[in-house]
């Protein structure tokens, strides 16, 4: 996720989706999403610039993995950094080069591209584990995020094509975990894996970018199949709401698409989705609501206050959508939050995409539907 035009190098939110990391060559902002305001300012001239950061929740510590061409750090070293004393209290070298890193306030989690490595935190940080991996260039990884979770779970892609493994970090001690287990979730690579607030779900998406699955991490059982299109996309994010009932997600293709989990009645259908002898696709479930970022345009998504969307991209544009049950995305906010002042300005437009994805779903659907009757006029006159 690299913009070189603004400098960007990562997009991150933190563990609520309240704030947000930008890392870019010439500094590392962290912002305020609601309203947009930006909370620290580190120039690269005092850090380095840095290739990802991690907040914990809201609080003084963050984590730091040097990057870009100002870096002052190795890439294979997560630095702790107490923003309230202005200190680097702590750093963990790997041998190879760290790929991701998620907090929690009982747990550190680093990913580099063969290992998932899990340490204690904070009164002494020790390593508890390492589980080995396949070939995993992102770092994909994702822990429950809060510790008041029903259950605190560790995803990460498995040692088979498409497979995620599920690890209880229930009990777990300095070299000791319980076994984990696997979900075959897709038939291609593993791209984009995210945990809700309750930690109970987890939703996954391959590098066919096509669907997104949502499955029960106790039961190990498919929920929903959740369709974002039919052309291979990128998919760059994907968030639970805070109550878990609507999914986002974003991708290469320049759309955020919003589907609704708690009442999946409200996403779209195709016309002909009762007649199941037409196939899974016939039967698949559309986005709720989608909004259009600027294409091909790395960005990240995630929920806000009263049913609003927020996409944050690596050009620097901050968005803001309201949605509604029909599908009706009114955009709130527009602006910028990458260069030293940013502005942002409120908007009541409208936004009236080309073709809504009810119909394009029923464009789809009629033409299937032509497709078939020809077939039978065919078979019957020939």
């Amino acid at each position: 996720m690299v913009n070189n035009d603004k400098g960007v190098i990562s997009l991150r939110f933190n563990q609520d989706q309240g704030c947000f990391t930008c890392c870019m060559e010439s500094a590392l902002r962290i912002y305020n999403v609601e309203p947009l305001t930006e909370k620290s300012h580190y120039d690269a001239d005092v850090i380095g610039s840095l290739a990802k950061c991690e907040m914990l929740h809201r609080s003084n510590i963050i984590a730091m993995v040097g990057g870009g061409k100002k870096s002052k750090y190795p890439d294979n070293v997560v630095l702790l950094y107490d923003d309230a004393n202005d200190i680097f209290v702590s750093e963990i070298a790997f041998p190879s080069s760290v790929k991701a890193v998620r907090l929690r306030r009982d747990k550190i989690v680093v990913a580099t591209s063969t290992q998932i490595n899990v340490f204690s935190f904070p009164d002494k940080i020790e390593r508890l584990f390492t589980l080995e991996t396949r070939n995993n260039p992102k770092g994909l990884c994702e822990i429950t995020p809060v510790m008041t979770a029903h259950r605190h779970f560790l995803v990460y892609p498995g040692r088979k094509v498409g497979s995620v493994q599920i690890l209880d970090l229930a009990n777990t001690e300095a070299g000791r975990s319980s076994a984990p287990t696997t979900i075959n979730a897709h038939q291609n690579e593993i791209a984009c894996l995210s945990i809700n607030q309750q930690g109970i779900l987890v939703a996954t998406a391959s590098t066919k970018g096509t669907l997104i699955r949502v499955w029960d991490l106790a039961k190990r059982m498919l929920l929903v199949e959740l369709r974002r299109g039919t052309d291979a996309a990128t998919v760059y994010c994907i968030n639970f709401s805070q109550d878990s009932d609507f999914l986002c997600c974003s991708s290469d293709k320049g759309t955020i698409h919003i589907f609704a989990l708690k009442n999946t009645q409200l996403n779209r259908r195709s016309t002909f989705s009762n007649m199941t002898f037409l196939g899974t696709y016939i039967e698949s479930q559309w986005a709720l609501a989608t909004f259009t970022v600027p294409p091909e345009c790395a960005c990240i998504c995630a929920f806000g206050s009263s049913k609003s969307v927020i996409a944050i991209c690596v050009d620097g544009t901050f968005h803001k959508y309201v949605f509604n049950a029909d599908g009706n995305c009114n955009h709130e906010i527009e602006g910028c939050c990458s260069s030293p002042v940013y502005k942002w300005a409120a908007s009541k437009q409208l936004v009236k995409p080309k073709m809504t994805v009810k119909k394009r779903v029923n464009f789809l659907s009629k033409l299937v539907f032509i497709i078939l009757a020809f077939q039978v006029v065919k078979n019957i006159c020939f």
